[in-house]
């Protein structure tokens, strides 16, 4: 049971930090919410949650052999550890200039005009890189450790992943919708802050499990 929420908070906590980042889906989600208010988020994140429920289901039943090969773990847990502590480097160096104002300014070109919120979700989605090298490194890594507890641990990581979107998204829905003194720079970079922090953490124990395994 301690297990379990271990790694639902930290799935949580990850899957939050990647999505305070500004992108295509935060683009869109502040766009939404000016004209639809504070269900554009939720809706835009069901989307998101669709396509990532498909990638796991593929990952668990299509690649499940490999996950059980030690050098597979090993190079995965370098590899999400590595990916983890250049996402918080980065994030540690934007906070200095790091505004709300900024995803304002991203390629509002990715974003459609109209259309279904769950299929822009989906879209948004797949518009961003960032998304594929994440589930490519760190996502997997998370998948292999959550399989030690069969399909419960799964469903947990993927629970708390998906919460992790919505209660980002559905708050700036709110902000925006409600307006911009709910949400400060200061608040945006205190949270981008402790995510950074939280990042580093879940790194080192990645990179720890890998040396462990090939010793």
């Amino acid at each position: 049971m301690e297990t379990l929420v271990l790694i639902f908070f930290t799935s949580f906590g990850i899957a939050f930090s990647g999505a305070l980042m500004p992108g295509p889906l935060l683009t869109v989600t502040i766009s939404e919410s000016t004209k639809r208010g504070v269900s554009a988020g939720p809706l835009l994140v069901a989307g998101h949650a669709l396509l990532e429920l498909t990638l796991i289901i593929a990952l668990v039943f299509g690649l499940a052999p490999v996950f059980k090969i030690d050098l597979f773990f090993i190079s995965v847990a370098f590899a999400g550890g590595l990916a983890m502590i250049y996402m918080a480097t980065g994030m540690f160096r934007s906070l200095s200039t790091l505004t709300v104002n900024d995803v304002n300014d991203i390629n509002k070109s990715d974003a459609p005009a109209n259309g279904n919120l769950i299929f822009k979700g989906i879209i948004m989605s797949l518009a961003n890189p960032y998304w594929t090298i994440w589930w490519a490194t760190i996502g997997i890594s998370m998948i292999i450790v959550s399989q030690n507890l069969g399909l419960t641990g799964v469903s947990v990581f993927f629970l708390g992943h998906i919460l992790g979107d919505l209660v980002w998204y559905a708050a700036v829905s709110i902000a925006i919708s409600k307006g911009r003194r709910l949400f400060t720079d200061k608040i945006y970079r205190g949270i981008i802050a402790a995510c950074a922090v939280y990042l580093s953490g879940f790194a080192v124990f990645l990179i720890i499990s890998g040396i462990r395994k090939l010793a």
